[in-house]
């Protein structure tokens, strides 16, 4: 280092402040004032090399000292300096180029910008301390007077308002924030505000503090902005809110967050009454297109005949049941074999009904696959299985209002049919993959073309579900049990055929009708209509040619089709019912029917009694 000069501290005299002179030749401090040193935390600064001082911007200072050169002072603050234990310094430096003999000398004065800012304010709090208690109560009314103006704007604002500190205290509460709530500012002013109103989800599922917007507001500094939560109110009930949280800064410090909230429990409940009747609409409307779609699938279907036809005594007694359970809500059981008619009978029992305003909604049950009865019956939501696409109402649901017709009541899983019944007591249904019960006002017409009591022993129906649909049993009798019926069907079902075939109405001869009521009708009125049918359109003259086809042989089963316990059942008896009128109604004997079946007679006997057969049947 080197040692003091004297006549280099003469360039210093005068000097005020931190000043320092430097040989630029060996960037060495020859000189320096005492406020230097302690400024740059060097008491040894003379002597030492000032480029250590230089903290950044070490071409800024060369390009500095250029100027200085060329103009001979200048000043900048875009060099920032270092004191010796490298705390940077906010500066302003001004140099000037001093002559010497030997050396560049370069006068250069330090101003101490952090110092001269700390001395600002401290002469603005004297200046304001010697102001005296008069201007202490003047700058004292001023913040009263804006915080007073701060609260009427606040308790003036439609909004809830209310303030939380960093640590979640609240600071203030408007007007509108506490008769929406129905706390006060002494329940509120310093508590944690979110265990009084935010703390528990409308589930009732706890809140925690830190999954809350609120909190992430000041803790965070996010700005949230919640549309559909509840806070809750002093009395324990909760209020639909909307919300804005936003973080308060005092100056780069984060010291809590603004809360503006809105109560829209109204507006909710609203779009809440909207949405239900949305819905409402959308199932009248899917409702409407199912009736649509079964009115024009009525329409479609040509039917053999439109009304009740015969003037036997057993359709005499079944017009007359009808009438008189027609007009009642009572739920009707239809028996009889495949193709005497059920469903006709159905359709008159519902026209004869108070519900006739509204169509008949015809489920087949044994039309449709097992796995697809319980979403057939009691409909379905999206997502409910693999393959539900859309939500679709049943047909107990379609039904409302109106009749469901359960044809073949039998084919229904008995698994599903508890569940039908429980549906049908308790008046409601709820969809597959739902939990919404929607009521039901129906009545059910359902038929079968089994033995009830038999189905019953066997387990294959419930006898509960038997009781509730039976209330009003009906049975349709096989059209061999009615031959005098069979001209005025002849007739009938021969101008419908050729009406829709456009040809002219045949003659039907004595020996053509007498064929006709010979023979024992297994399929029934429905046998009886392809029969008239194909004999419209083989006839080649004015009479009518009848070919009955027999699809019951003994011994013989029909190879294009499965046929089910039931349709072997029904061929064992037609075949009996066959023999025993071959027979004359003798069992035993060589031209008896056991014979005819080739089996001993007890077995028959055995057969007619298991089959539950009479006299009456042959």
């Amino acid at each position: 280092m080197l040692d003091a000069d004297r006549s280099y501290d003469s360039y210093l005299a005068g000097a005020f402040g931190p000043t320092v002179l430097i040989d630029l030749s060996r960037d060495t401090v020859l000189a320096a004032t005492a406020e230097a040193a302690t400024l740059l935390g060097d008491l040894d600064l003379v002597g030492s090399h000032f480029a250590q001082f230089v903290a950044e911007g070490m071409a800024n200072f060369v390009v500095f000292i250029a100027e200085v050169q060329h103009r001979g002072q200048a000043w900048t603050r875009g060099v920032q300096l270092q004191t010796l234990g490298l705390e940077t310094l906010q500066s302003e430096i001004t140099g000037r180029i001093l002559a010497a003999e030997d050396h560049n000398l370069l006068l250069l004065h330090i101003l101490d910008l952090a110092g001269i800012e700390q001395h600002a304010t401290q002469a603005a709090a004297s200046q304001l301390y010697n102001g005296g208690l008069v201007e202490w109560q003047r700058a004292q009314g001023f913040f009263a007077d804006l915080e007073r103006e701060n609260q009427l704007i606040l308790n003036a604002a439609g909004e809830g308002i209310y303030g939380v500190n960093a640590d979640g205290k609240t600071t203030f509460v408007n007007r509108a924030a506490q008769e929406m709530l129905g706390w006060t500012t002494e329940d509120l002013l310093g508590h944690n505000i979110h265990a009084k109103i935010h703390h528990h989800h409308l589930n009732g599922e706890h809140y925690p503090s830190h999954e809350c917007p609120i909190y992430q507001s000041f803790r965070y500094e996010q700005v949230n902005r919640i549309e559909n939560e509840v806070f809750w109110r002093k009395d324990g009930k909760p209020i639909r809110v909307e919300y804005v949280s936003t973080p308060i800064y005092d100056g780069p410090q984060l010291v809590g967050a603004v809360v503006i909230f809105r109560d829209i429990t109204e507006r909710w409940e609203n779009e809440r009454k909207l949405r239900e009747a949305m819905d409402q609409v959308a199932a009248l409307r899917d409702q409407l297109e199912e009736e649509n779609a079964y009115l024009q699938e009525a329409i479609n279907i040509e039917r053999a005949h439109h009304d009740i036809i015969g003037r036997s005594d057993a359709i005499q007694g079944i017009i007359k049941q009808i009438e008189l359970v027609g007009p009642t809500d009572t739920n009707v059981l239809i028996r009889g074999e495949s193709g005497v008619g059920k469903s006709l009978v159905a359709s008159a029992v519902h026209d004869e009904s108070s519900r006739k305003r509204r169509p008949m909604i015809h489920f087949k049950a044994g039309a449709v696959s097992p796995e697809k009865i319980e979403s057939g019956l009691f409909g379905q939501v999206r997502g409910a299985f693999a393959g539900a696409l859309k939500d679709r109402p049943g047909k107990l649901e379609l039904a409302h209002g109106g009749t469901l017709f359960i044809d073949e009541v039998a084919d229904i899983p008995i698994e599903l049919q508890g569940h039908l019944l429980d549906a049908l007591q308790n008046r409601e249904v709820i969809r597959l993959g739902d939990d919404r019960p929607r009521s039901l006002d129906l009545r059910v017409i359902a038929s079968t073309n089994r033995d009830v009591d038999r189905e019953v022993q066997a387990g294959r129906l419930r006898q509960d579900l038997m009781l509730h649909l039976g209330v009003f049993p009906i049975r349709c009798p096989p059209l061999r049990e009615r031959r005098e019926d069979i001209p005025i069907l002849t007739a009938h079902l021969l101008r419908i055929a050729c009406k829709r075939l456009s040809r002219k109405v045949p003659v039907v001869t004595e020996g053509s009708m007498r064929k006709l009521q010979d023979y024992h009708w297994p399929g029934n009125v429905r046998e009886l209509a392809n029969v008239i049918e194909r004999g419209a359109i083989v006839s080649q003259s004015e009479k009518l040619q009848v070919e009955i086809q027999s699809h019951v042989v003994p011994g013989a089963l029909p190879t294009s089709t499965l046929l089910t316990e039931a349709d072997v059942e029904q061929i064992r008896r037609m075949n009996i019912i066959a023999c025993m009128k071959e027979a004359g109604g003798k069992v035993s004997g060589k031209k008896g029917a056991a014979a005819l079946l080739g089996v001993k007679p007890t077995t028959l006997y055995s057969r007619l009694t298991k089959l539950g057969l009479s006299e009456d049947d042959w």
